[in-house]
């Protein structure tokens, strides 16, 4: 292999030069060009940004992760459906999400890293020549003073007067030289610094589009729960509707209520097992007939008074409009569908969901 040993010299040289400049730095024994406030700005924001890119990612990757639900091993169909659901979802989150934050730390992140690493670089070969100059400044002064003085010919040997006059020259050639290597530095320091400004401004923009892909990963999430809530939904009145064949007239409560409409937050609730009312004989099995609510009479004992959790307009004239925090006496019906309960006011009875309620002991 052929090896440019005058390139790997001099590339070792400028590597140590920069590790030089960097350590006198670090102990306060070298000036360090400052960058100005909104460029350390533009640093703070871009290092901040790639750390924040990082977490979310991690994140949301375990967050994405496959759950076993042992809950529903009975019931396969419905576990079909919330795979499937499920792994729309990710497929989904994982092109609209995860891989535009993917593809900035591994595209243009390295890119900005790449140009801050040289401008470093650039910014410890300007410091050096700096200190050249200076140093070099320094000893053509010292050698034009040297030479200043008037020499004594009578002396035997006037060979330090010349000495200092050769030394003054040569120090003012030196002094030109690293006068030219600092334009040249500065040009260069100059010329990367713009660069660089100009991809830490563009992170404005990824912030735009970090946005607009939490807006679709928000968006599809939201799908995804409420093609969940809907097979739930579906799965618990299929639940219910094979209770009631079994165990026709009675009112099975659940251990926990139904989760409330996506709009809404559910506090926990409490659960428990309604009284049965006595059946009466014009009310209807489901689906025969509509519900009279004039003949239906609550039952002298074991009525359960319920705080109404949410908001709720009655669909027709067989349920009860609700307001958020009244009070309401509720009992249930021989063969009635367990998510609705049988709710009266004052002088007004209705229909009224079970999932909008929080039963009272």
């Amino acid at each position: 292999m052929d090896f440019n040993m005058k390139k790997l010299a001099s590339d070792a040289g400028i590597f140590f030069t920069r590790a030089v400049q960097f350590t006198e730095e670090k102990f306060g024994q070298a000036e360090k060009t400052e960058l100005d406030a909104h460029f350390e700005n533009l640093l703070a924001r871009a290092d901040s940004t790639k750390n924040w890119t990082e977490k979310i990612l991690r994140q949301t990757e375990v967050l994405l992760q496959p759950n076993p639900r042992k809950t529903l091993i009975k019931v396969a169909e419905a576990e079909k459906q919330l795979g499937a659901a499920e792994r729309d979802f990710i497929h989904t989150a994982s092109i609209s999400f995860l891989t535009p934050l993917r593809n900035f730390l591994e595209g243009d992140w390295k890119t900005i890293s790449k140009e801050r690493r040289l401008l470093q670089n650039r910014r410890l070969d300007l410091d050096a020549c700096k200190a050249r100059l200076k140093k070099a400044k320094a000893a053509e002064a010292k050698a034009t003073c040297e030479g200043d003085t008037v020499p004594d010919f009578q002396e035997t040997r006037p060979r330090n007067y010349i000495l200092s006059a050769s030394a003054s020259a040569l120090w003012n050639d030196e002094v030109d030289k690293a006068e030219q290597e600092l334009r040249v530095a500065q040009t260069e320091f100059d010329r990367q610094a713009e660069v660089t400004r100009l991809l830490l401004e563009g992170i404005s923009s990824t912030h735009v589009n970090h946005l607009r892909c939490l807006h679709e990963f928000v968006k599809s999430q939201t799908t995804y729960y409420a093609q969940c809530y809907r097979h739930m939904l579906d799965l618990q009145k299929q639940l219910g509707s094979s209770q009631g064949a079994i165990f026709p007239g009675t009112f099975v409560g659940t251990t926990e209520p139904a989760s409330p409409p996506l709009s809404s937050t559910s506090p926990t609730t409490a659960a428990a097992t309604m009284p049965v009312v006595p059946s009466v004989a014009s009310l209807a099995p489901p689906g025969e007939a509509s519900l009279c609510l004039e003949e239906v009479a609550p039952p002298a004992s074991g009525t359960r008074k319920a705080r109404v959790l949410y908001d709720y307009e009655a669909a027709d004239s067989s349920e009860l409009a609700l307001l958020a925090d009244e009070l309401i006496t509720v009992y249930s019906l021989p063969g009635m569908d367990p998510d609705w309960l049988i709710g009266e006011r004052g002088n007004k009875k209705g229909k009224v969901p079970v999932t909008y309620l929080e039963l009272l002991s």
